[in-house]
């Protein structure tokens, strides 16, 4: 464990900055920890769950928490776990999220804790890994509920943690994921004045980005049945193509976010992931379904992207003689970071960290429930690097990739960040509060 220990130290605050008692324990807390957290990460790789399937997951999770002392609710949206952790007062309330799923997606990183996990998804075989890194949160929230239960009897309020079954989705008929979460009463009893969260993301490792405002897109999903008449493929005068009719459909989506949209108002993706139809080769068929996702940063940009598809798609099959019946819903609003919030944690952050580890992030064009709690209360969603420092995390394997890679080093930093944060703002806001009287 001394590359993780040594990982922590580099990002330790410059000496003339002096944190304050509480800080300073909180600090050897994290070091104390970081052994748990790398065990407790590596054991939940290698038992991976999709969502609303989390059962072993949450239960190493409330097991802990309730080892800890905490109030712990459990079965929350079919998996999720609640706990509270109250100290000197009652308020100020902070909360804390982390998800729990994983993906179907089948691993091919060489590690001695690699899954070899396979399940039946949406009616299909599947290898099952964390390939997104939901692994590396669970821990590193397991370790910043360890360090506050030590200290709480010097914590100025109230944390709240959050683990979250089905970030990324549940299976056809299901509901679950944040909105659940919300519904279930997550953010009630107490309620907090603020949420964080973070994502492990191909960065250097160690390095922690953030901004004001949108941080990731808003998403939608999309389907489109183009329907012809069928005929023989040696005949296709004698039927309608839907197949020909289908890629000029997907030629002519291509042309909204390159054409018809102002991207200096923001960036947009309309993007076919999946195209399904006929048999034989030689059955041209009556129908074809093709699948995707809209991604954008502004409200009234979304709105009009998907009123470009309908008519696109609507006109090239009408003029082929087809028609096309587009279907657009489901899919996540922006995470947007309060600004005012991110303002005042962005310090916090680069008290804990060091200026040189903080930074600012770019939006990116990738999805999150997140939003769903931030509907309710304020707050801020950041980044921690996972690369490591030897490989350009632009070469690095994406998240969602069967070869998605953590490196372990920047796990305690990523628990002294969440740790910090909570921490800040129950003092900020008690202080605040103080002023107002």
């Amino acid at each position: 464990m001394l590359r993780v220990l040594s990982a922590l130290m580099l990002v330790s605050p410059p000496q003339w900055q002096q944190p304050a008692a509480l800080d300073r324990e909180i600090d050897r807390q994290i070091i104390a920890v970081t052994d748990s957290v790398v065990a407790w990460r590596r054991d939940i790789h290698q038992h991976p769950e999709l969502g609303n399937r989390e059962t072993r997951t949450a239960a190493l999770v409330a097991d802990h928490l309730r080892r800890l002392g905490l109030e712990v609710r459990t079965e929350v949206a079919h998996t999720g776990v609640v706990a509270v952790l109250r100290g000197r007062t009652p308020t100020p309330v902070i909360a804390l999220r982390a998800d729990m799923d994983a993906l179907p997606v089948t691993e091919q990183v060489d590690l001695p804790f690699a899954s070899r996990v396979r399940t039946v998804y949406n009616g299909q075989e599947v290898g099952v890994m964390h390939a997104c890194g939901h692994d590396a949160h669970v821990a590193m929230l397991l370790g910043v509920a360890t360090v506050l239960a030590r200290v709480r009897r010097d914590l100025p309020g109230t944390v709240k943690f959050l683990f979250q079954p089905a970030e990324e989705g549940v299976p056809a008929g299901e509901e679950g994921g944040a909105a659940l979460m919300v519904r279930e009463g997550a953010l009630e009893h107490p309620r907090p004045d603020a949420i964080f969260g973070l994502h492990v993301e191909p960065r250097p490792s160690g390095r922690v980005e953030v901004r004001g405002g949108a941080m990731l897109a808003s998403s939608a999903s999309l389907r489109i049945v183009v329907r012809g008449r069928q005929t023989h493929g040696a005949m296709p005068w004698r039927g309608i193509d839907p197949i020909v009719t289908a890629a000029q459909v997907v030629l002519g989506l291509q042309t909204i976010t390159s054409r018809q949209i102002d991207l200096t108002a923001g960036p947009a993706v309309v993007t076919i992931g999946s195209i399904q139809g006929g048999v034989r080769a030689n059955i041209i068929p009556d129908s074809v379904v093709m699948t995707g996702t809209i991604r954008t940063f502004d409200s009234t940009m979304h709105a009009d992207i998907r009123a470009r598809i309908k008519r696109t798609a609507e006109g090239i099959a009408q003029a082929s003689g087809a028609t096309a019946e587009v279907t657009i819903g489901g899919g996540n609003p922006v995470t947007w970071n309060d600004p005012a919030l991110t303002n005042r944690m962005q310090a916090v952050l680069r008290r804990a960290l060091g200026d040189s580890t903080v930074g600012e992030a770019r939006p990116l064009p990738v999805s999150e429930d997140f939003p769903e709690y931030t509907r309710v209360v304020p707050g801020m969603y950041f980044f921690l690097g996972i690369t490591p420092r030897t490989d350009d995390p632009e070469q690095a394997p994406p998240n969602h990739s069967p070869r998605f890679f953590v490196d372990e080093g920047a796990l305690p930093v990523g628990v002294r960040a969440m740790a910090h944060l909570a921490v800040g703002y129950l003092r900020q806001t008690a202080q605040l509060s103080q002023n107002v009287r």
